[in-house]
Protein backbone atom coordinates (compact mmCIF):
# COMPACT_ATOMS: atom_id res chain seq x y z
CA UNK A 1 0.00 0.00 0.00
CA UNK A 2 1.11 3.53 -1.07
CA UNK A 3 -0.33 5.04 2.18
CA UNK A 4 0.38 3.26 5.49
CA UNK A 5 -1.47 5.26 7.76
CA UNK A 6 -4.55 4.73 5.66
CA UNK A 7 -3.96 0.91 5.84
CA UNK A 8 -3.95 1.50 9.52
CA UNK A 9 -6.87 2.77 9.50
CA UNK A 10 -9.15 0.68 7.98
CA UNK A 11 -7.88 -2.02 10.51
CA UNK A 12 -9.87 -2.32 13.88
CA UNK A 13 -8.09 -1.47 17.12
CA UNK A 14 -7.72 -3.87 19.99
CA UNK A 15 -9.66 -0.55 22.05
CA UNK A 16 -12.36 -1.35 19.35
CA UNK A 17 -12.55 -4.95 19.47
CA UNK A 18 -12.93 -4.32 23.06
CA UNK A 19 -15.73 -2.44 22.80
CA UNK A 20 -17.44 -4.06 20.25
CA UNK A 21 -17.90 -7.47 22.44
CA UNK A 22 -18.94 -5.37 25.64
CA UNK A 23 -21.77 -4.08 23.26
CA UNK A 24 -22.31 -7.12 22.35
CA UNK A 25 -22.74 -8.63 25.82
CA UNK A 26 -19.85 -10.78 26.27
CA UNK A 27 -17.83 -10.79 29.77
CA UNK A 28 -15.16 -8.74 30.45
CA UNK A 29 -12.03 -10.87 31.96
CA UNK A 30 -10.70 -10.26 34.88
CA UNK A 31 -7.01 -9.36 35.46
CA UNK A 32 -5.81 -10.83 38.54
CA UNK A 33 -2.32 -9.40 38.62
CA UNK A 34 -2.53 -8.02 42.47
CA UNK A 35 -5.46 -10.63 43.60
CA UNK A 36 -3.93 -13.90 43.17
CA UNK A 37 -0.50 -13.26 45.45
CA UNK A 38 -2.92 -12.00 47.71
CA UNK A 39 -4.70 -15.85 49.26
CA UNK A 40 -6.77 -14.74 52.04
CA UNK A 41 -8.67 -16.84 54.60
CA UNK A 42 -10.75 -13.80 55.82
CA UNK A 43 -14.54 -13.45 56.47
CA UNK A 44 -16.29 -10.78 54.70
CA UNK A 45 -16.56 -8.50 57.64
CA UNK A 46 -18.39 -5.23 57.40
CA UNK A 47 -16.04 -1.62 57.53
CA UNK A 48 -17.95 -0.96 61.04
CA UNK A 49 -16.65 -3.58 62.95
CA UNK A 50 -13.84 -4.59 64.78
CA UNK A 51 -11.43 -6.64 63.36
CA UNK A 52 -7.77 -8.04 64.02
CA UNK A 53 -5.91 -9.41 61.19
CA UNK A 54 -2.39 -10.82 60.36
CA UNK A 55 -0.63 -9.77 56.95
CA UNK A 56 2.57 -10.11 55.20
CA UNK A 57 3.55 -7.22 53.33
CA UNK A 58 6.15 -6.89 50.62
CA UNK A 59 8.05 -3.84 51.65
CA UNK A 60 10.91 -4.32 48.91
CA UNK A 61 8.60 -4.15 45.79
CA UNK A 62 6.95 -0.95 47.71
CA UNK A 63 10.65 0.68 47.90
CA UNK A 64 11.99 -0.18 45.02
CA UNK A 65 14.32 2.70 42.97
CA UNK A 66 13.64 4.66 46.72
CA UNK A 67 16.82 6.49 47.91
CA UNK A 68 19.09 4.85 50.25
CA UNK A 69 18.71 7.31 53.14
CA UNK A 70 14.83 7.48 52.45
CA UNK A 71 13.80 3.73 52.43
CA UNK A 72 13.04 3.33 56.24
CA UNK A 73 10.95 6.43 56.40
CA UNK A 74 9.50 5.63 53.31
CA UNK A 75 8.60 1.95 54.75
CA UNK A 76 6.24 3.63 57.68
CA UNK A 77 4.41 5.54 54.84
CA UNK A 78 4.12 2.35 53.17
CA UNK A 79 2.55 0.66 55.99
CA UNK A 80 0.27 3.15 56.97
CA UNK A 81 -0.90 3.39 53.60
CA UNK A 82 -1.53 -0.41 53.47
CA UNK A 83 -3.01 -0.25 56.73
CA UNK A 84 -5.47 2.18 55.14
CA UNK A 85 -6.30 0.48 52.31
CA UNK A 86 -7.00 -2.94 53.92
CA UNK A 87 -9.01 -1.11 56.88
CA UNK A 88 -10.70 1.33 55.10
CA UNK A 89 -10.08 4.31 58.24
CA UNK A 90 -8.07 7.03 57.67
CA UNK A 91 -6.84 7.15 61.24
CA UNK A 92 -3.79 4.93 61.47
CA UNK A 93 -1.55 4.33 64.38
CA UNK A 94 2.06 2.33 64.30
CA UNK A 95 3.11 0.47 67.07
CA UNK A 96 6.70 1.69 68.50
CA UNK A 97 7.73 -2.53 68.19
CA UNK A 98 6.64 -2.28 64.59
CA UNK A 99 8.74 1.04 63.96
CA UNK A 100 11.94 -0.93 65.75
CA UNK A 101 11.12 -3.74 63.38
CA UNK A 102 11.54 -1.21 60.43
CA UNK A 103 14.18 0.52 61.57
CA UNK A 104 16.28 -2.40 63.17
CA UNK A 105 18.82 -2.71 60.24
CA UNK A 106 19.11 0.71 60.00
CA UNK A 107 18.12 3.23 57.20
CA UNK A 108 19.47 1.49 54.04
CA UNK A 109 18.50 -2.10 54.87
CA UNK A 110 14.52 -2.46 55.35
CA UNK A 111 13.45 -5.75 55.66
CA UNK A 112 12.12 -7.33 52.12
CA UNK A 113 8.68 -8.50 53.94
CA UNK A 114 7.38 -7.77 57.26
CA UNK A 115 4.29 -9.84 59.36
CA UNK A 116 2.15 -7.33 60.71
CA UNK A 117 -0.94 -7.28 62.67
CA UNK A 118 -3.66 -4.55 61.85
CA UNK A 119 -6.71 -4.03 64.60
CA UNK A 120 -9.87 -2.26 63.47
CA UNK A 121 -11.08 -0.88 66.89
CA UNK A 122 -13.71 1.46 67.85
CA UNK A 123 -12.89 5.03 68.54
CA UNK A 124 -14.02 6.10 72.15
CA UNK A 125 -12.72 9.78 71.88
CA UNK A 126 -15.92 12.16 71.10
CA UNK A 127 -13.88 14.92 69.01
CA UNK A 128 -12.61 12.00 66.59
CA UNK A 129 -14.02 12.61 62.93
CA UNK A 130 -13.95 8.90 62.16
CA UNK A 131 -15.33 6.26 64.50
CA UNK A 132 -12.82 3.38 63.87
CA UNK A 133 -9.15 3.50 63.73
CA UNK A 134 -6.32 0.89 63.32
CA UNK A 135 -3.36 0.02 65.20
CA UNK A 136 -0.51 -1.48 63.38
CA UNK A 137 1.65 -4.03 65.45
CA UNK A 138 4.75 -6.37 64.01
CA UNK A 139 4.41 -9.83 64.10
CA UNK A 140 7.01 -11.96 66.35
CA UNK A 141 8.23 -15.43 65.47
CA UNK A 142 5.64 -16.28 62.65
CA UNK A 143 6.64 -17.73 58.79
CA UNK A 144 6.39 -14.64 56.61
CA UNK A 145 5.15 -16.73 54.00
CA UNK A 146 2.14 -17.68 55.86
CA UNK A 147 -1.36 -16.12 54.02
CA UNK A 148 -3.54 -13.82 55.35
CA UNK A 149 -5.26 -14.61 58.82
CA UNK A 150 -8.65 -13.42 60.60
CA UNK A 151 -7.45 -13.29 64.36
CA UNK A 152 -10.20 -14.08 67.11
Amino acid sequence: CRFPLLALAEKPTRRGVLRAKRESGAKREQSTASGERHRTTTKMVKSGEAVTREYTINLHKRLHGITFKKRARRAIKEIRTFAQKEMKTSDVRLDVKLNRAVWANGVKNVPRRLRIQIQRRKNDDEDASEEMYSIVTAVDGVAVSQPTVVVE
